[in-house]
């Protein structure tokens, strides 16, 4: 399979940045793209909202379908997916790009900033796969494809920014158990990262960023489209990084998808 054609994609936190490029990438093979994101109201500080990444769906070829969803209430996550239900007629692919970041340490991090994280990074993929795969074990070809880093209990990711850490690191165990459960089912648990810092609006949490030193996320856009075209069957609990996915696909030239390509690459973070 090398399309996405009338597969049903929902995409967390798909309003902008890189579940946007992730959605218009796959509307460009025709795909239906339910867009769960909060964003239903223009806001002065992040471009974009469910409506226009709907409409930008809709523009390169896809089905967009602009759903107001907070993924950390569970009432709106299982109205979402019913809402996706009903439009499309089932759920092929479930992409957990929703993402609550703070690199501050343990003094610097308000209760309300961690428990902000932890509900949208672990529990809500956790929340949104629940809901999402009794439709999933009815596709022909179902992915669960989780923006999250490969694993590690390497003190030096973890010192820093404990919280986040724990957070993100939710997303990645959570990956793991859904993969050993429902992989031998036939669906295709796994999880995705980049190499670099991508440009997104959320690089601006993290202080001293160089923008020029990053890559765009229709890195990410393109890796994902080559793992969620893959065949499910057997193809489960991998850590996936997107150079390495490109690579498998035959593409080697990154240089088109840097910010700047005449400056060096910043490293992601849980990367050595």
């Amino acid at each position: 399979m090398t399309s996405l054609q009338g597969k049903t994609l929902f995409i967390t936190g798909a309003s902008r940045g890189i579940g946007l490029a992730i959605a218009l990438r796959a509307a460009r093979d025709g795909a239906n793209v339910a867009i769960a994101a909060k964003s239903a109201v223009p806001n002065p500080k992040l471009p974009g909202t469910i409506h226009s990444a709907a409409e930008a769906v809709n523009a390169v070829g896809g089905q967009g379908l602009a759903l107001k969803c907070d993924i950390r209430e569970e009432d709106q996550v299982r109205a979402a997916v019913a809402a996706t239900v009903d439009t499309f007629g089932g759920i092929d692919i479930l992409v957990n790009n929703a993402s609550a970041i703070w690199l501050r340490g343990t003094l610097d991090t308000p209760m309300k900033r961690f428990d902000l994280m932890q509900q949208v990074n672990s529990r809500g993929s956790f929340l949104c796969a629940q809901a999402c795969l009794p439709y999933l074990l009815q596709a022909p070809n179902p992915h669960i494809l989780t923006l999250a880093p490969p694993p590690s209990l390497d003190p030096k990711w973890w010192g820093p920014h404990t919280g986040y850490t724990l957070a993100k690191m939710g997303m990645s165990l959570v990956t793991l158990g859904l993969a050993a459960e429902f992989g031998p089912q036939g669906v295709a648990v796994n999880a995705l990262w980049p190499r670099t810092i991508i440009a997104t609006d959320a690089i601006n949490m993290i202080p001293g960023v160089d923008i020029a030193g990053c890559r765009t996320p229709q890195i990410l856009a393109d890796a994902a489209h080559a793992v969620l075209t893959r065949e499910a069957a057997g193809f489960s609990g991998q850590f996936l990084l997107d150079d390495e996915v490109l690579a498998q696909a035959g593409i080697t030239d990154l240089s088109g998808y840097a910010v700047d390509p005449s400056r060096p690459l910043l490293p992601d973070l849980f990367l050595d």
